[in-house]
């Protein structure tokens, strides 16, 4: 079973997307800085992360954009909308922030075509109460494209940067949803109470402020398996990663969660003598948060599955989305 799962993952769609970054990574590098840090040494603005993280004062902005799938723009314009506001809200939080406000980037046939998009990103806008405060519209496009970017801020920092050998990789989902019916999307967000919704997100942020968690990423488009490569790809590490105890929808396969963006998904490194703690912040939210697997040193992604063991990707060999320091 556990061959073909391995093979199946490395052919799949997300992760090819994700390979697709290396041509970022060859082009801006791994860092930089904003011209107003020139005289702070110390101000870099590590790249490859869920937003960048800007200095301001004693706090960060964060600041990230997504483009969405054309296809479904095409297909599922409502839910394209939807989603476009989702996964960048996803970003701020998962970095240990909090939203400001987005801005949108809409090609489109015509004003008529764009209304379904307009409807799911205003739903969702208020849904996780973030405003949508401008962006640009074109009505007259030969083609569907949808862009959403997002600021926020932060005061303490979860980032892709900090997991290191010994910590615990915490899956945090919540399995109280629907599996879309043509994409690898698990819907847990848009029939839920709109201020639960805000109060899950908040415990990210929460967790970081109180010292319990900063390194991690939200579980992108890769699914699963893409956002812990992306993740031990950007702290130079290596991993465990037990399959059989993965929690998941009975109703998808393993193959189908670990390849599924779960709409509240979070995949969180950490600190051994912290994972109770952590855990039972999640608990008392409905949430499930599993020890999936640990952190360890090298460069190789190892998936078991009861008894058998393989290495399932080694990223000093072949990156992911290149933005890494095994390549500097």
């Amino acid at each position: 079973m556990l061959d073909q799962l391995v093979t199946d993952l490395r052919d799949a769609l997300g992760i090819a997307y994700k390979q697709d970054i290396q041509v970022a990574a060859q082009a801006i590098g791994q860092w930089t800085r904003c011209p107003q840090f020139h005289t702070q040494p110390e101000a870099v603005i590590h790249l490859g992360d869920d937003c960048a993280a800007i200095p301001d004062g004693d706090t960060f902005l964060l600041l990230a954009a997504e483009g969405m799938w054309p296809q479904l723009v095409e297909t599922e314009p409502w839910f394209a909308g939807w989603c476009s506001v989702l996964v960048n809200v996803s970003d701020i939080y998962a970095m240990g922030g909090r939203p400001i406000a987005v801005v949108d980037a809409l090609w489109s046939p015509s004003p008529a075509v764009a209304k379904p998009l307009w409807d799911g990103m205003i739903a969702a806008s208020k849904a996780f109460d973030v405003p949508i405060v401008g962006g640009h519209t074109n009505g007259h496009s030969p083609y569907h494209a949808l862009s959403v970017a997002i600021l926020g801020r932060a005061t303490h920092l979860i980032t892709s940067f900090k997991a290191q050998p010994d910590d615990q990789l915490l899956l945090v989902t919540d399995l109280r949803g629907n599996a879309h019916p043509k994409y690898p999307f698990w819907d847990a967000a848009t029939k839920a109470d709109p201020k639960q919704l805000q109060a899950n997100l908040a415990l990210l942020p929460h967790l970081a402020e109180c010292g319990l968690c900063d390194a991690g990423k939200d579980i992108s488009m890769g699914g699963m398996i893409g956002t812990t490569l992306m993740l031990l790809e950007a702290s130079g590490c290596g991993a465990v990663l037990h399959g059989d105890r993965i929690p998941k929808p009975p109703e998808l396969s393993l193959k189908q969660w670990l390849l599924s963006f779960p709409s509240y998904g979070f995949l969180l490194s950490i600190r051994p003598q912290h994972v109770d703690a952590v855990q039972q912040l999640f608990s008392a939210h409905d949430l499930v948060s599993a020890v999936i697997g640990h952190v360890q040193s090298g460069s190789e992604l190892r998936l078991t599955w009861n008894n058998e063991s393989t290495v399932f990707w080694d990223l000093k060999h072949k990156p992911l989305t290149g933005f890494s320091p095994l390549l500097t």
